[in-house]
């Protein structure tokens, strides 16, 4: 079968509904990880591994040896599991069709495809497909970040509001293993049902509340301009942890959603908060952009981002650092 996410993986496989391969695949490394480590550790008893549990790596193992370690019969256990970590280096991958199109049902085969997928048009796709499961790992978009985070965050039993949501997911990206790193590192520090702040993650994560990227954004959208000139000075200070490239990229996003609010005919929150792809908490903050920058204004700050995009990487800009690249950029935005 093909799982839709992996919520449903692990569901099926904490109620004992196994399947005798598994082929996990995509972009997103971090649910590949999450189903294998996940079955190794709910299938077998620590005891039980001993003598059931192998472990292959795919630039150290052959379509041979993944064969002979599958058709082992359990020993005192009710499987034998196989996990091929790093399957994307095996080449002739497909080879493990025959013993696909007929499995041992006491073995449960793992494989861990990571960062590629496999032609779905193939015998050896179709072939997993009918006879396991077939999960793909599908990179999220930078829009989709928060709402990842709040379902993460929920899950686990805790609280956490827009504020704190978005600097988090505009401080780490779209990197779920990061995200959940550093998360859980906010877990270990507040009780179950306590609310995740922007104090709170100031001071157990280093982002700090005042000067971070969703502040710039805001201060540029809201034309304050003493606030937006100090963090870019901040951002100017620290430029390893504040790269120019990712500033950039994100005034590109928010001001193309200013384009996009000016165009809808439906202003209302919710209309406007499914357009833009944002928390509807959000929507004011970019009523408020929208009339401090008409579309006017907004075309020539997109000459402006480009303008400054080239210069960083050297285009009629010899000795000029990103630092001082960024301050010029945030005057042009403002006047």
């Amino acid at each position: 079968m093909f799982a839709k996410n992996y919520q449903q993986v692990l569901k099926d496989v904490r109620n004992k509904v196994l399947y005798p391969v598994y082929f996990l695949m995509g972009e997103e490394a971090f649910y590949i990880d999450v189903i294998a480590d996940f079955i190794e550790d709910q299938v077998l008893t620590d005891t039980e591994k001993e003598f059931n549990l192998s472990i292959l790596y795919g630039k150290d193992t052959d379509i041979p040896t993944i064969l002979s370690v599958a058709k082992r019969y359990p020993m005192m256990a009710s499987h034998n599991i196989v996990i091929i970590k790093e399957a994307h280096h095996i080449k002739d991958i497909d080879k493990l069709l025959p013993y696909v199109q007929n499995p041992l049902e006491s073995t449960i085969l793992v494989i861990c495809y990571k960062y590629k997928e496999l032609d779905r048009r193939t015998k050896f796709y179709k072939t997993l497909e009918k006879k396991g499961v077939v999960f793909s790992g599908k990179k999220l978009y930078d829009n989709q970040v928060p709402g990842w985070i709040s379902d993460y965050v929920k899950r686990h039993g805790y609280r956490i509001g827009p504020r704190a949501l978005q600097m988090l997911a505009d401080h780490l990206g779209t990197d779920l293993g990061k995200i959940v790193n550093e998360v859980r590192k906010l877990f270990i520090n507040l009780e179950k049902g306590a609310e995740i702040t922007p104090e709170v993650i100031e001071a157990n994560i280093g982002i700090s509340k005042d000067f971070n990227i969703f502040e710039f954004q805001n201060a540029l959208g809201s034309r304050d301009n003493r606030k937006a000139y100090r963090i870019a000075k901040y951002f100017a200070d620290n430029p390893k942890s504040h790269p120019f490239i990712l500033i950039t990229g994100v005034l590109y996003q928010f001001f193309a959603k200013l384009i996009t609010y000016h165009g809808l005919a439906d202003k209302s929150q919710k209309t406007a908060a499914s357009e833009l792809g944002v928390n509807p908490f959000f929507v004011k903050d970019y009523a408020t952009a929208a009339r401090n920058y008409p579309p006017k204004k907004l075309i020539s700050i997109f000459s402006e981002l480009r303008n400054y995009d080239l210069k960083s990487k050297g285009l009629n800009n010899e000795s000029t650092e990103h630092g001082e690249l960024l301050k010029e950029l945030t005057f042009k935005i403002l006047n």
